[in-house]
């Protein structure tokens, strides 16, 4: 545990601390100090792309459904695969963490992370359609290890990498999902922890070990139906505590720059714990879904980069959005200092976490609605760890050359992993959780860093086509990019 504890502290403990006054004081890590500097340089560098064409993300999310080859996936549903694993426990626990932690204010800077990571989204996506392969099989691979060795010539890098994009989704990262699954199991229906465990790992074998084909028809049926309940459930809410919505949303920007007595002395948790769950619900410039959008056929890298970009929205404005406007309207939260001191407490007591939400929503609808929220849960971490599986055995498949039992093995790894969810506390979890993101967006943020001139000039390519009224094709010659698979033969 100790060996956690200070890789934790590497990643995510205070590299610098800037007094705010009120007594309070905002600390960056290593990775805020990374992260947030280079969304800001990509949303410069795009020209604000996250304002400017968000019409586009808008048009080509609704008309990137062509049909997909046989091995491949279509743009439509790599947007439905990248947004199902990003729409998991950060969107529901861990805005609840954000704003016990930080208060209602932390949102606000979760929206800010957004709107930031979305120009990160579109870029590393770019550049993972841009540099993909064609396998043998006949599916796209690609993402980080691919952009990282064929576009920085850096084969070590590539390899780092991959390792860590396995460790991560593969081992650290699932059981922070299967860990909040079997929490509400046992307050809804008062199920042991262990066998409801065992029979998510069940049926996650059965489904991880199909194709990406598998998983994307699976996501495309479950993601969207999940968001549309939850979002549901909180706009009846936000309905039923109408009169509560001005004054919430003033405590939401008060707070968030510390011009509420109560909150003001929690101002740097307030920033701290809302960027780092920002960070961890959109996984903006991780890698994440750079390695799902590689499987989506499109005929220009810049248009999945844009659903990409687009998919960042949807996961934090709309659905972390709505778990904090469920939790705040009806005052099931609490809000403590950096000591672990109660300075707001209106849950009497009960533990900071999805059960906060589902009393929320049992003391608005009933007790049915506890039920209905662990169903929930289920595809919201269903469709989560089917995304993590795929990400780590697409790094698998880069490190072994597509070794079939390499990626059997990676599979009974990645089910054995979850299964640590429900043994394990939710602190070490979540531990575990932050440290797989930390060690990807180290590996991957330094990458587009150094290729974001290439992402660049494959968005002006977009635009200038666009603006010649043309259908934007991209040619990988004309970028200095092999195409020796053929990956984007069928577009010349």
């Amino acid at each position: 545990m100790k060996i956690v504890q200070f890789i934790y502290q590497c990643l995510w403990g205070d590299l610098i601390t800037i007094p705010l006054g009120n007594g309070s004081s905002l600390g960056l890590s290593l990775l805020v100090i990374i992260l947030i500097p280079a969304g800001l340089y990509f949303t410069i560098r795009t020209r604000f792309l996250p304002f400017r064409l968000f019409p586009d993300m808008l048009r080509i999310t609704i008309s990137h459904n062509k049909k997909s080859e046989k091995d491949s996936i279509s743009g439509l549903q790599a947007l439905i695969v990248s947004t199902a694993t990003r729409v998991g426990m950060g969107n529901l626990v861990g805005v609840v963490a954000a704003i016990s932690a930080g208060g209602a204010g932390a949102l606000f800077w979760m929206w800010i992370i957004a709107i930031i990571g979305a120009a990160s989204a579109f870029t590393e996506s770019t550049l993972a359609q841009a540099y993909k392969v064609r396998h043998a099989g006949g599916e796209f691979v690609g993402g980080p290890a691919y952009y990282i060795e064929r576009g920085l010539k850096c084969k070590p890098y590539a390899i780092l990498f991959a390792v860590v994009a396995f460790l991560g989704p593969g081992v650290l990262m699932p059981g922070v999902q299967i860990n909040s699954l079997v929490m509400v199991f046992e307050e809804a229906f008062s199920v042991d922890k262990v066998i409801v465990g065992v029979i998510c790992c069940i049926v996650l074998a059965i489904v991880v070990f199909g194709s990406i084909k598998r998983i994307a028809r699976i996501a495309e049926l479950l993601a969207p139906l999940m968001c549309a309940i939850y979002m549901g459930l909180a706009i009846v809410i936000l309905g039923m505590n109408i009169t509560r919505v001005p004054v919430t949303f003033a405590m939401i920007f008060q707070s968030a720059f510390g011009l509420q007595p109560l909150f003001g002395g929690i101002l740097g948790s307030a920033i701290a714990w809302g960027v780092k769950r920002g960070i961890y619900s959109n996984e903006a410039g991780m890698g994440c879904g750079a390695i799902v959008s590689a499987a989506a056929e499109c005929s220009h890298p810049a248009k999945q980069g844009l659903v990409q970009a687009f998919s960042i929205y949807v996961d934090t404005l709309l659905v972390g959005t709505s778990t904090a406007l469920i939790i705040l309207l009806t005052g099931t939260y609490d809000v403590t200092d950096g000591a672990g001191n109660l300075l707001l407490d209106q849950t009497g007591g009960i533990e900071a976490g999805i059960k906060w939400t589902q009393h929320a929503l049992m003391s608005s609808y009933g007790s049915w609605s506890g039920k209905l929220l662990a169903v929930i849960i289920v595809l919201f971490v269903f469709t989560s760890m089917t995304g993590y599986c795929y990400q780590a055995e697409a790094n698998i498949r880069y490190l072994t050359g597509g070794n079939e039992r390499a990626i059997t093995l990676c599979r009974m790894i990645f089910v054995l992993a979850s299964f640590m969810g429900c043994l394990v506390s939710a602190d070490a979890m979540w531990a575990l959780g932050d440290i797989g993101y930390g060690l990807m967006a180290w590996a991957n943020i330094i990458a587009i860093l150094l290729l974001s001139k290439q992402a660049s000039a494959i968005l002006k390519d977009y635009e200038v086509q666009k603006k010649e009224k043309k259908r934007p094709v991209f040619d990988p010659a004309k970028f200095g990019i092999s195409d020796d698979s053929g990956a984007w033969a069928k577009e010349k």
